[in-house]
């Protein structure tokens, strides 16, 4: 058998000179992979073609094959003395760029090349930024052998690096592809969990298994594609399945796999099993009169959304007779909060509108008896509470709301101030005196999940802190709060068992993917459990990511990070890409994002994320400065912040810096425009233009705007709702300006972008317009996310590094 030349496996790579034809001189070889003629039953197929011995390149050969690859440099392609054989000869196109080549491959007499897996019709390579694979699979016959020359052609050489070996850029597949943890639970008796994982294959099929292993092992139990849950005591788990008798419900118990039918003909409703396992507590929908569907009355702003005038009841459903009793009745919705550990009671909440003053919409909570079936208030007509459990002894109730909650005993901020609606505290409520205690009135983060632990009765629960989601436990007997040490900036989901010390959590990091734990609730020592993403990542050279806080001009230290491109050279001159909150919760360190700050990194800019005032996470002070100022204060922290990040960073080209954002940080975006020119280019997604009209027309324009605009209509204060917004400075903008927006968009209506468009375009400045169909507040099609994704690439490629080319690709030019 003949040889390649052999030499050690590692990166080898050439930058291609300017107006050069490249020759690909060193590749990485496997095989040879013997082939056999088959067995010739008819001289032709059923398409009346005779058997050519080239077909033998359609031989499947994995490219992702397990033998080690060989380094070739000859001019004679490896041969065999086999009578046929496979071979792949491979090297990798890595393109920050977007480009395009011609691929020549000379001498072979049988082959096919692959990139990226895929097959390549013709010799034409147009490659989007990436590290790109491209293999040469080609036959050799016994005896005879074949030269061997491939080079690359292309009109910008100077963008493309040929190179062997594994190591590779992070893009978008990697953000879109791959296996994610969803949620993570533990069995009430802490012996087992569940963890249910997606898996998403290019092309955008997804798939979701549940998996069930031993806590004190980490062994696996079983996987299946059912969607289960634990029932409440023990360690058996629940599913639903629809027979030809109606839709069953089983429980299957881990350690024997004995599985029970609890129901036969359950309703087809969401439902809660009890804690003493007798009953399921039944959501009911009443459907609300139907309009005619061509003309129509919209009775209240609300009444534009779907299903908005249906309403949900509460109903008991006994499982040893297959009773159904309504518990509630009423105008208004009743939604379950919680049940009793004994069953007996259930905490639910109840809410109503009131359009004339603010809050809009006034929330109560009831404990009701099941025995009695009385009612009892807990909280009446508070228009700032979030949710609701019971303590393990249904004596107290864990609640959380905004500052505002229960007449402000959480408040602490400086007289005049309007806290935001959306800052969460805790509050522990005794039932029988209805006595509120605030339990994180001076405690900063910004509250997420809690789970009210029964195995040590202490409270855990993660909060929003800076830009991380961190993970507290708080003692309910003296309010002390306790910071758990975790190895994930990000803590995503938490579970607490019945009994024993296991926490099971999961959680990722600004440099790294989702990762499961369990944590000891005594020693609060976690122990990774999994790591579904390391092997897919495992090639993909990242750059760093650090943190960067500056004080401002008023006095306040902003927080936030910077990632660099990988292979950072502090010597070169780097364009840049600032990001900023939307909404109102802090830009976090999430890994993959709506904007993967890696993957902008990937492509060669630095990537700064700051965290300007009104953010959550940071106190009630720093989250009110969000309401009652349209920007104001916000948009000069990120100014500010650029400028002195750019006076500490020189490495950043200050002529190349671009900004980009969506929903409020859209708005953010154009309204930057009109304070400032150091940004070269600005990408606005779902960005309000225009105060008033959102207000209007939004699904939640008003409501919204009772956080960000607290007290505050058009017709009061025309300066916030008016002067402040960017519809009414646009002639003050010159910066090239991006709108991207889902023309199906409920949230922040498509018109916000068209009519800032139709402004720009009328005062003659640089601007373009990219509407994604039948797309709502957020991009989620597979192919639409991954071409609104690089549309956004070429934008700043063509604006931040002088780079047209893929822009003018996706969106050439029309004689219109």
């Amino acid at each position: 058998m003949k040889r390649p030349i052999i030499g050690m496996l590692a990166l080898c790579s050439s930058v291609i000179a300017m107006g050069e034809t490249v020759d690909v001189k060193t590749l990485e070889y496997t095989g040879p992979y013997p082939v056999q003629i088959p067995l010739m039953f008819d001289s032709e197929d059923v398409n009346s073609r005779k058997f050519d011995v080239k077909s033998l390149l359609d031989t499947h050969v994995s490219q992702a094959t397990s033998r080690n690859p060989v380094m070739f440099s000859g001019d004679v392609a490896p041969g065999s003395d086999d009578a046929y054989a496979l071979h792949l000869l491979g090297f990798t196109v890595e393109n920050r760029h977007y480009s395009k080549a011609s691929l020549n491959v000379k001498g072979l007499k049988n082959y096919n090349v692959y990139v990226d897996g895929r097959k390549l019709e013709g010799n034409q390579l147009v490659l989007t930024p990436a590290t790109h694979k491209i293999t040469v699979k080609y036959l050799s016959e016994k005896g005879k052998s074949d030269s061997i020359k491939v080079s690359l052609d292309s009109e910008h050489p100077e963008l493309l690096k040929i190179g062997t070996g594994t190591s590779r850029m992070y893009t978008l597949d990697d953000v879109l592809h791959g296996t994610r943890i969803s949620s993570t639970s533990i069995s009430p008796d802490g012996k087992y969990m569940i963890t249910s994982y997606y898996h998403t294959r290019k092309g955008g099929a997804y798939e979701y298994v549940y998996r069930i292993s031993d806590v004190a092992t980490g062994s696996v139990v079983t996987e299946t594609s059912e969607a289960i849950k634990w029932m409440p005591k023990g360690s058996r788990y629940y599913y639903t399945r629809n027979t030809n008798d109606g839709r069953a419900l089983y429980a299957v118990d881990v350690a024997t796999g004995r599985r029970d039918l609890l129901a036969s003909d359950i309703p087809n409703e969401w439902f809660t099993i009890s804690p003493d396992e007798s009953y399921l507590m039944i959501t009911s929908v009443q459907i609300g009169p139907k309009e005619s569907p061509d003309v129509y009355e919209i009775i209240q702003p609300e009444d534009r959304q779907p299903g908005w005038r249906d309403r949900y009841m509460l109903a008991k459903y006994d499982l040893a007779t297959g009773v159904q009793q309504p518990i509630t009745f009423g105008h208004n919705s009743v939604s379950l909060s919680d049940i009793s550990d004994d069953g007996k009671k259930l905490l639910v909440r109840t809410s109503r509108s009131r359009l004339t003053s603010r809050p809009t919409t006034l929330t109560s909570l009831y404990v009701i008896d099941l025995a009695t079936m009385t009612s009892t208030p807990v909280v009446e007509n508070d228009g700032f509470i979030s949710g609701a459990v019971f303590s393990p002894d249904a004596t107290k109730v864990l609640a959380s709301g905004s500052p505002e909650s229960f007449d402000g005993v959480g408040r602490n901020l400086p007289e005049g101030r309007t806290p935001s609606m959306v800052e969460e505290q805790l509050y522990l409520i005794n039932i029988a005196d209805r006595k509120v205690t605030p339990l994180t009135k001076e405690f900063d983060p910004n509250i997420q999940q809690r789970v009210w632990s029964r195995a040590d009765n202490m409270i855990y629960f993660t909060a929003e802190n800076r830009d991380m989601y961190s993970l507290y436990r708080l003692n309910p007997a003296n309010g002390d709060i306790t910071m758990i040490p975790v190895p994930e900036d990000l803590v995503k989901g938490i579970s607490l068992p019945d009994a024993g010390r296991t926490m099971a959590w999961f959680g990722q990091g600004a440099s790294n993917s989702d990762r499961l734990y369990k944590l000891d609730t005594k020693t609060l020592k976690s122990t990774l459990i999994d790591d579904p993403v390391k092997d897919q990542l495992k090639d993909v050279v990242l750059g760093e990511c650090r943190p960067w806080s500056f004080k401002s001009s008023r006095g306040d230290s902003i927080h936030g990070r910077f990632y660099l491109p990988p292979n950072f050279d502090p010597a070169s001159s780097y364009p840049m890409i600032v990001n900023y909150y939307g909404g109102c919760s802090p830009t976090s360190r999430n890994f993959e994002s709506r904007y993967p700050h890696h993957a902008y990194a990937a492509l060669g800019y630095v990537v700064f994320v700051i965290e300007p005032s009104g953010a959550t996470g940071f106190g009630q002070e720093f989250a009110s400065r969000h309401v009652n100022t349209a920007g104001d204060g916000v948009a000069q922290d990120i100014i500010e912040g650029t400028k002195q990040f750019c006076a500490e960073h020189p490495y950043v080209n200050t002529k190349k810096i671009g900004c980009i954002g969506a929903s409020y940080g859209g708005f953010m975006t154009q309204y930057l425009q009109t304070k400032t020119d150091i940004f070269a280019a600005a990408i606005s997604h779902a960005g309000i233009s225009d105060h008033t009209s959102y207000w209007g027309e939004g699904y939640w324009g008003y409501s919204y705007s009772e956080v960000s605009m607290a007290n505050s209509y058009p017709w009061t204060h025309p300066d916030l709702y008016v002067k402040q917004s960017p519809l009414f400075n646009a002639d003050k903008i010159h910066t090239p300006l991006l709108f991207l927006h889902g023309d199906k968009d409920n949230n922040v209506p498509v018109g916000e972008s068209i009519q800032m468009f139709t402004a720009l375009k009328l005062l003659g400045r640089e601007t373009a317009f990219v509407a994604v169909a039948d797309q709502d507040h957020h991009i989620t099609d597979y192919g639409k996310r991954i071409k609104w994704q690089n549309t956004i690439y070429a934008w700043f490629a063509k604006w931040l590094q002088d780079d047209p080319e893929w822009w003018n690709a996706m969106y050439p030019a029309k004689s219109l």
